[in-house]
């Protein structure tokens, strides 16, 4: 499974960015989605997640500003993000799993999108 993640860039404090990650492959079963990001010299941080079955959640710093979405049909994810920050900045991970259960977790990852938020 291949995820390709675009839409990254830079942009000003308060501005918006939209994230895609659209996954290819043959014959692979997802469960859920997620974004993830790291910061030069942190450690990565989930930033939002969404099952195929379920709600999303949210890391407490984005809440009520990023939006997380799926489009299970085509495999793709998406991350709005509004009312960004400097410390918004870091490189954004696509993560897509697949869990038949909890012991037997398949992560895939994007390469990573920057997104820098800056005047």
């Amino acid at each position: 499974v291949q995820l390709q993640a675009s839409g990254g860039g830079l942009v000003q404090p308060g501005g918006s960015l939209r994230l895609s990650c659209a996954a290819s492959g043959s014959r692979f079963r997802i469960n859920g989605m997620a974004w993830y990001r790291q910061s030069p010299g942190e450690q990565r941080e989930l930033v939002a997640s969404i099952p195929v079955v379920g709600r999303p959640d949210y890391v407490d710093s984005v809440k009520g500003r990023f939006s997380i979405a799926r489009d299970t049909a085509k495999t793709m994810v998406h991350l709005q993000m509004n009312d960004l920050k400097p410390e918004d900045t870091a490189v954004y991970y696509c993560n897509m799993w697949y869990a038949p259960d909890p012991a037997r977790r398949q992560d895939y990852w994007g390469r990573g999108t920057q997104v820098t938020v800056s005047s």
